[in-house]
């Protein structure tokens, strides 16, 4: 039977464990969206991780509203990461990019920019700004000359990943952001070939993963998908539908993996009580295939020896516990987070958590 603590291929990367640290917004970078030295000793803190999945960044100024977040857009940016990727490295570590567009859950006020989307509708809830949160504005319908300069900011972003260091991408396609918005039915209501039916929804997707993998290669390429129930005001009526075509689609281009995050009816942030597709998706996706979300050591044990998924990746765990990966080993207690330094912008709740003892 497989461990949780033994390594695994994904694509190009060898990780040493099953491990994986989940994408964290943390919010340590500047206003200009360039990463700051103390994000070096945060994520070399937790390289015992068989992968790190980096905070999720900013393809673009359009499509970064989350305030203090890091880019991969510009020159600055890329030296900047430099140093954050050589330090994770020189502790054995490794680590991806998670390619960010966040669509219609920005704020002009942080972009400067109406927010876009696939359809005219607005996030449910008031978003994070420099000024707290505000009330979301309704997007602008992206134009199929939209999608092409989109297209080229994914191919910009992997390309210069890859120059700052990281071994490789994921392409962010959950949590009710922009790709996410184009995949379900209840956010997307175009009538022409990137709306109606599943196949239409999936070809933004599909086309952005062409894309990455034309510019760095499907072994360094992977998608995070979050295919239940409501994110963000993000839904579809029929997810099965969608997602299991979406993953066999994603197989077919031969990814280096595939992340699920699926919430369940007890979660600590989303609740959602609709079925949980890793089945389905597993039929239809034959390379490693990642759960997230509320798992236990236990669980996590458990969901790797009986092949329900091949890696479990750690979102909130690994805030306050940088030797997560020891700890659960071991077996040994975790530090609890503080959530009033989620996204604070020092050093307090952000590197100076304990080792286990």
């Amino acid at each position: 039977m497989p461990s949780l603590f033994e390594p695994i291929e994904l694509g190009s990367i060898y990780a040493r464990n099953r491990i994986l640290m989940a994408p964290l917004t943390r919010a340590r970078g500047t206003r200009e969206h360039v990463p700051t030295p103390i994000m070096a000793e945060y994520y070399a803190q937790r390289a015992g991780a068989g992968l790190i999945i980096s905070e999720a960044t900013g393809i673009s100024r359009e499509g970064l509203g989350w305030p203090y977040a890091p880019g991969l857009w510009s020159q600055e940016q890329v030296e900047a990461w430099k140093p954050i990727t050589a330090a994770v490295h020189a502790k054995g570590g490794k680590i991806v990019a998670q390619l960010w567009h966040m669509g219609r859950m920005v704020h002009s006020s942080v972009t400067g920019q109406q927010p876009v989307s696939c359809s005219a509708t607005k996030a449910p809830e008031a978003l994070h700004t420099y000024d707290g949160k505000q009330a979301p504005e309704i997007a602008r319908p992206l134009t199929r000359e939209d999608i092409a300069r989109i297209l080229n900011d994914y191919e910009n972003a992997a390309r210069n990943a890859l120059q700052a260091g990281f071994d490789g991408v994921q392409i962010h396609a959950a949590n009710g952001y922009l790709i996410d918005e184009f995949l379900r039915d209840g956010t997307n209501h175009r009538s022409d070939e990137y709306g109606g039916s599943p196949e239409n929804r999936i070809r933004f997707l599909r086309e952005v993963t062409e894309r990455v993998i034309a510019t760095i290669g499907a072994d360094k390429t992977s998608v995070r998908l979050s295919p239940n129930g409501d994110t963000e005001g993000c839904i579809d009526s029929r997810p099965e539908q969608v997602f299991v075509p979406t993953a066999k689609l994603l197989n077919d281009l031969d990814i280096a993996f595939l992340e699920l995050r699926e919430p369940g009816p007890d979660g600590t942030c989303d609740k959602i009580d609709q079925p949980k597709l890793h089945g389905p998706i597993r039929e239809v996706f034959k390379k490693p295939m990642v759960l997230n979300l509320g798992y236990t050591r236990d669980e996590a044990v458990e969901t790797i020896a009986t092949g329900v998924a091949d890696a479990i990746s750690f979102g909130r765990p690994f805030i306050a516990n940088p030797d997560l990966v020891r700890r659960l080993e071991n077996n040994l207690p975790l530090n609890k987070d503080d959530i009033r330094t989620w996204y604070s912008q020092g050093v307090e709740g952000y590197t100076d958590y304990p080792l286990a003892r």
